[in-house]
């Protein structure tokens, strides 16, 4: 173990103001004497997503003092995209992945903590933490509070997602106010996040497979009690890697991330996962290109059935045998390289060696037997977005699609002509100006997406945004176009009528005989929404989707 940066802060004669705070807060001098561990945590009451995490803040303390270390608590802010969605505070979301980040920097720089235990759950909670530990370098580790249990309506397991999507239902008159109600009661039945392979789910196994958490911990569901055990031994092992002084950048390689990028691909992960990726690898120094990730996906199968394009719940694969079943198969297949280092100080290989696969599970298909021969993340290109964009496409998602533009400067407008029944079977939904900037903040487009998939039309209707999506949504719903509209990006130029054709295939996102940069010759920049505040800031920090929206000067 190298020399502890808390030491700055606790020891010498000229240190004893620091040391009498926190005797006031009730350490002693032999806690100050052992190494001083952040523990931040993101709990939260606004939310089932995070509810769980501070008992388990309790146990992973438990874990640190007995394994010699002091604990120190902070919390974080957090943002629930489910109870906002839809609505102005959904522009919130992305930005709180910068401000949790920055929250989990400031008070371990201003503290000195030795290392840091991070336990997250709804989703810019995970690549916040993660973007905080690349900040840092100091040894950490990160802890997922775990999936929520599905819901059951009419025998059937159901999430969030079938509610949003439900609400579609109910407005075209294939459900009653009644049933939208009882679903509404039965959809979220206790803590814990999203229950789909949605993006927290999917960032979890991000941090599992990219090396930040232990392989299985984080598929373990929230309201399990083996939950509360490997939070205590989430504790013991930020001990050992402090002194072993394993820092988060000899895990962060290149290596990692495109193994990470395989893992959702196979899943068929949420497309917020290039948003982070793309964010993380910034942090962490690591040259990462939004088209490699196309290039992984490519070359990778899609081998999980999980929602929302499948048939099977998060809780699923932790009984099929976790993440470590999905990994297992993509080393054996050459589509993840086994040796890179993980934060317990084995390879990736080495903690897949030990998961037990439940016998007859039909989660993970065999590599003989893909969903489909190529994975779940495409990145597409053309006039409409000349830096890129991101669909995710499973075995049921259509992957052509050519139709007049409707084009809706805001979410709010589009939503309303969905439940209202004004978009029809080939139309393109265009919703512009709801991008990093834009928006700002890049708001989730469930509701509409939900909505346009309810009415019925999840097939005949596509969707194209410099917004993105939760990681519930299915469909052809093509986000993160790039430049977005508020920066002069084409999307700006689009009207109603356009022929837009979208081409998975090619990864081609056109419009047909349009000259979009005569018609940005006329444009003019919209007013800023917010012109003091956090999201002013934000807005005039953030940088394009296609680079991970972060904030950088």
């Amino acid at each position: 173990m190298t020399s502890l940066p808390s030491r700055t802060i606790v020891e010498g004669l000229d240190r004893a103001g620091a040391r009498a705070m926190l005797k006031g807060a009730g350490y002693t001098d032999a806690d100050l004497a052992r190494p001083l561990i952040g523990v931040a945590n993101t709990w939260i009451e606004t939310m089932p997503c995070n509810l769980g995490l501070r008992g388990l803040a309790r146990d992973a303390k438990a874990g640190i003092r007995a394994a010699g270390g002091t604990p120190m608590e902070f919390n974080t802010v957090a943002i629930s995209d489910g109870v906002t969605m839809g609505t102005e505070g959904m522009k919130t979301s992305l930005v709180s992945r910068e401000v949790i980040a920055d929250s989990i920097e400031l008070v371990a720089r201003g503290h000195m903590f030795d290392a840091l235990l991070c336990l997250v759950g709804c989703d810019k909670t995970i690549p916040a933490a993660a973007m905080a530990l690349a900040r840092l370098d100091r040894p950490g580790v990160i802890l997922y509070g775990g999936s929520i249990m599905p819901g059951r309506f009419h025998g059937t397991d159901v999430s969030i997602g079938d509610v949003y999507e439900a609400i579609g239902s109910a407005a075209a008159g294939h459900m009653t106010p009644e049933e939208l109600g009882e679903l509404e009661n039965v959809a979220c039945p206790g803590a814990g996040a999203c229950g789909g392979q949605f993006t927290a789910n999917t960032m979890a196994m991000v941090m599992e497979t990219i090396g930040l958490s232990p392989l299985g911990f984080n598929a373990i569901p929230a309201v399990d009690a083996a939950k509360q055990r490997v939070a205590e031994a989430t504790g013991t092992l930020v001990m050992q890697v402090l002194e072993a002084d394993r820092r988060p950048r000899e895990i962060l390689t290149k290596r990692a991330f495109e193994n990470a990028i395989a893992a959702v691909a196979a899943s068929g992960g949420s497309t917020n996962a290039v948003l982070h990726l793309l964010a993380l690898a910034h942090e962490a120094g690591v040259d990462l290109h939004i088209d490699e990730i196309d290039a992984i996906s490519r070359r990778t199968p899609l081998l999980a059935d999980l929602k929302p394009g499948g048939r099977f719940m998060a809780v699923d694969l932790y009984r099929a045998g976790g993440t470590g079943v999905l990994l297992r198969r993509l080393i054996d297949g050459g589509y993840v390289d086994g040796s890179a280092l993980t934060v317990t100080g084995q390879t990736l290989a080495e903690e897949c060696a030990a998961v037990a696969e439940t016998p007859g599970q039909e989660v993970v298909l065999p590599l003989d037997r893909p969903l489909r021969g190529e994975g779940g993340l495409v990145i597409l290109r053309g006039n409409v977005a000349p830096e890129g964009a991101v669909v995710k496409v499973t075995h049921h998602t259509p992957t052509f699609h050519r139709g007049p533009a409707r084009v809706f400067d805001c979410e709010e407008d589009a939503f309303q002509a969905v439940t209202g029944g004004r978009i029809r079977p080939g139309d393109v939904v265009v919703i512009r100006y709801e991008g990093p900037r834009g928006g700002p903040g890049m708001r989730e487009m469930l509701a509409v997406t939900g909505a346009i998939v309810g009415e019925g039309l999840g097939e005949s209707v596509a969707l194209v945004t410099d917004g993105r999506f939760s990681g519930a949504t299915r469909g052809l719903m093509i986000g993160h176009v790039a430049p977005e509209a508020a920066t002069g990006g084409p999307l700006a130029a689009l009207r109603d009528g356009d022929v837009i054709t979208i081409d998975v295939e090619r990864r081609q996102l056109t419009a047909e005989n349009v000259d979009l940069a005569a018609r940005l010759a006329d444009w003019t920049a919209p007013p800023p929404h917010y012109i003091h505040g956090v999201l002013a800031k934000y807005a005039a920090l953030v940088g394009s989707a296609s680079q991970g929206a972060v904030t950088a000067l």
